[in-house]
């Protein structure tokens, strides 16, 4: 046992950054093209009069004398936002807000532009480097108030999940020219200077117009100008939306309502959802393990779990305008009965709710709720509510949010009276199975294998599954990954082509090349992000140029958005991928000065620095990633390794003690590491302790095993490490430093028979090579 430090490299992890708004970069925007909306009311004044109001036309305003005399927001009273006191207050044609440290004016931010007023008004005051920052306060249109924004984001996840905690108002998550911008203005440039970090933003029009949905008019404007009276345009010269399918009425709306990445710097409707974005799903912890959302109501994943859609032509124009309007607000019932007509004149006995209680069917089927920022959103998904659901996994259901002083148990005895009583047993099961693949717990993987393979599972949920299986490290998940190359579903196909990474075989090498000619970019980029870590030499001419096709689409991905920090971080694991070492540093030190509270830019570089011999830019850098998360396991770990290799034991054991605060169990790296440390002074009770963890953790690691066994050798621990060493040779037969450790302790005790018998099983172990079987015969020949 030498002691001797053994470093691990933390994984790189592709990182999703998800928008939930449409992040849509036009660099490329022809000005003569676009009309402004304007120019549409010429032929168009009742489609005018209809979006101009609306929260569609009305999703970004400018802040002046109209808008105040309009609105009639109050003035704020102080609100205490980290330590400091904000107040909001409007005169003629201006609003300010103003910040105070106790009865100290701080500063004075002009409020120029207002977004939303449908449930919530957010304000925006220009900021340093052409940044546009949503202010600190928001006004409650219902509760006729203003309160702190960015408390109001905190998510409430379950106890097992790590707290959320509020953004700094003055984090780049709350800019508007990183954020949610397209889904406010129309036509916009953010025009990013990288080098600079300087925002030239401009846009044609505040508020979504409609050339948003309709393409750029110029043409159309001509086409119909130039008719002769009497004559009839050949082609309309712009997108045509009432032509639409199903498919591209509910894409054409997912962008602004979906938290999603974008994979190309623009789209225009019509084009396929999915050759533009990928989509978080219930993978992510802002859903609950049964599909509702928990974060905020991400209508596009929603609507992919709505079992009308599959069964129906329903898409989001059935039921609102392109304006954003429900088309039957004034008989809500009518959104279901369109094609329930069995439900026509059964509302009583259908719910259960007597027709006086002013209830209609999304009472039930698309209940509204408070979601963060103080947001109202209705569910999309149209299912029933599922008390039972609640008392598993805490997520709501609609029986409750009316009755409030009942309980989930009382609502759940009720629904299973009905005729369909036993309509949740589906949902729960699979919810049952997201749940545990959380919690990384896999005694039930045969049933997510058959999940995955069944082919009447909802795409969501095999695709969650998929993504969640990221944890799971075990060789039986390939053939089901391999399969779901195969689904129906673009976006499962995409999970289970990126759930490949790191499986190199002949035959996932060649699944993946097929892949890389699906006819969905999201399919073909996340094949190539696999593929890149494979040797050149593996590939045919003809499979490198089907590669090389597909990856070159993979970078233009990540150069989409030069400002958002998540690209340059996953460019810098494509760099890495590739063994371009220098791209791969520039890249994640980018995405950390993009983004300062970004950790994994940091830990995979310090990674990186260690490789080339940069000790101490490795050391700088997980410093800054434990001076944001104190607690982060990763950084830890790394640095812990890292100190201890340059002999710096009392700091590296610090650093590896950290790592085992909260899940001694999870992490055998740190536990052998400090049994290490602490033998190398003398503590070999703690030595044995860190060691069995590690062996715990990884009964699958015989060199996990052996090292608890020298430790407990050491301790005078014999008959607990000669029962760890049988262990050892008896799954791991092949190890043949056990034997040898193993027959040494039989021969220090003048046992030359069992120490024989040992080296002749040793020799019978099948795979053996030849020079381990010389040395064994070796020391066979020694004792005779």
């Amino acid at each position: 046992m030498t002691g001797k430090i053994f470093k691990v490299v933390i994984g790189c992890f592709i990182m999703l950054s998800m928008f939930s708004c449409k992040s849509r970069d036009s660099q490329q925007i022809v000005e003569d093209e676009f009309m402004w909306s304007k120019s549409c009311r010429e032929c168009h004044e009742r489609f005018y009069q209809l979006w101009e109001p609306s929260y569609h036309g009305q999703a970004m305003m400018s802040v002046n004398a109209e808008f105040i005399a309009k609105h009639k927001l109050p003035n704020s009273q102080p609100i205490d936002v980290e330590g400091h006191l904000f107040t909001v207050e409007s005169k003629d044609s201006t609003m300010m807000m103003y910040e105070r440290d106790g009865d100290t004016l701080i500063k004075t931010y002009d409020l120029i532009w207002a977004m939303g007023g449908h449930n919530v008004y957010c304000f925006l005051t220009p900021f340093n480097k052409g940044k546009l920052q949503n202010i600190p306060l928001a006004f409650d249109v219902n509760r006729k108030e203003w309160f702190n924004y960015p408390l109001a984001g905190v998510r409430h996840f379950e106890e097992e999940y790590p707290a959320d905690e509020a953004l700094p108002w003055k984090d780049a998550m709350f800019a508007f020219n990183t954020g949610c911008y397209s889904c406010h203005i129309s036509q916009l440039s953010t025009n990013f200077d990288l080098e600079s970090e300087t925002y030239h933003t401009r846009w044609r029009e505040a508020g979504i117009n409609c050339e948003t949905c309709h393409g750029p008019a110029g043409e159309h404007v001509r086409i119909f100008k130039n008719l002769k009276e009497g004559e009839e345009a050949s082609k309309m010269g712009l997108i045509v939306t009432s032509t639409f399918t199903q498919e591209q009425n509910n894409d054409a709306c997912a962008p602004c309502h979906a938290k999603m990445t974008p994979i190309t710097p623009s789209y225009l409707p019509g084009d396929k959802y999915f050759d533009n974005y990928n989509i978080t799903t219930l993978e992510d912890h802002d859903f609950y393990p049964d599909g509702r959302s928990l974060g905020e109501n991400y209508t596009m994943t929603d609507w992919m779990q709505n079992p009308c859609v599959d069964k129906s032509e329903l898409n989001c124009i059935t039921c609102h305008t392109s304006s954003g309007r429900d088309r039957n607000q004034d008989n809500p019932n009518n959104s279901c009965t369109q094609c329930h007509t069995e439900r026509i004149g059964k509302f009583e006995e259908h719910s259960g709710h007597k027709i006086e209680s002013g209830l209609s069917c999304l009472s039930c089927h698309m209940p509204k709720r408070e979601f963060v920022g103080r947001f109202l959103r209705s569910d999309h998904s149209f299912r029933p509510p599922m008390p039972e659901a609640t008392m598993r996994f805490g997520s709501p259901n609609a029986c409750n949010q009316c009755h409030t002083d009942k309980s989930p148990q009382w609502a759940n005895k009720i629904v299973k009276k009905r005729e369909n009583g036993n309509y949740q047993e589906e949902t729960l099961k699979w919810a049952q199975l997201i749940k545990e693949a959380h919690d990384m717990q896999w005694k039930n993987i045969d049933q997510i294998f058959e999940c995955i393979k069944n082919p009447k599972t909802d795409d969501v949920v095999a695709n969650s599954l998929i993504r969640l299986l990221g944890n799971y490290n075990d060789e039986s998940k390939i053939p089901v990954l391999l399969g779901a190359l195969n689904n129906e579903s673009e976006l499962v196909r995409s999970s289970a082509a990126t759930g490949l990474a790191g499986i190199q075989t002949e035959e996932v090498k060649d699944a993946l090349l097929q892949a890389c000619q699906d006819k969905i970019r999201l399919v073909r980029i996340q094949a190539a992000s696999v593929l890149i870590a494979y040797s050149v030499e593996r590939f045919t001419a003809e499979q490198r140029a089907i590669l090389n096709k597909a990856e070159d689409e993979y970078v233009s991905s990540l150069s989409s958005r030069t400002d958002n920090w998540s690209n340059h971080y996953n460019l810098g694991i494509y760099h890495q991928d590739k063994g371009n070492v220098q791209s791969a540093l520039i890249s994640y030190e980018t995405a950390a000065r993009l983004y300062p509270n970004s950790v994994m830019p940091l830990i995979n570089s310090s990674v990186l620095y260690s490789s080339i011999g940069d000790q101490l830019k490795a050391e700088e850098n997980l410093k800054k990633v434990i001076r944001i998360d104190p607690e982060n396991e990763a950084a830890n770990l790394n640095l812990g390794l890292l100190l201890a290799e340059q002999g710096r034991m009392d700091e590296a054991e610090n650093a590896l003690k950290t790592v085992l605060v909260d899940k001694p169990d999870n992490h055998p790296v740190a536990a052998k590491n400090l049994s290490i440390i602490v033998a190398q002074r003398g503590d070999l009770h703690s030595a044995v302790k860190y060691a069995t963890l590690a062996y715990k953790a990884r009964p699958d690691a015989p060199d996990y095993g052996y090292t608890l066994a020298y430790y407990l050798m050491q301790n005078g621990q014999k008959a607990e490490a000669k029962k760890t060493l049988q262990q050892i040779i008896k799954s791991n037969p092949e190890y043949l430093t056990a034997t040898i450790f193993l027959a040494d302790i039989y021969l220090r005790d003048e046992n030359k028979e069992m120490a024989l018998k040992l080296y002749g099983d040793a020799l019978r172990v099948q795979g053996l090579s030849v020079r381990d079987r010389a040395n064994i015969q070796r020391l066979i020949d020694s004792l005779l």
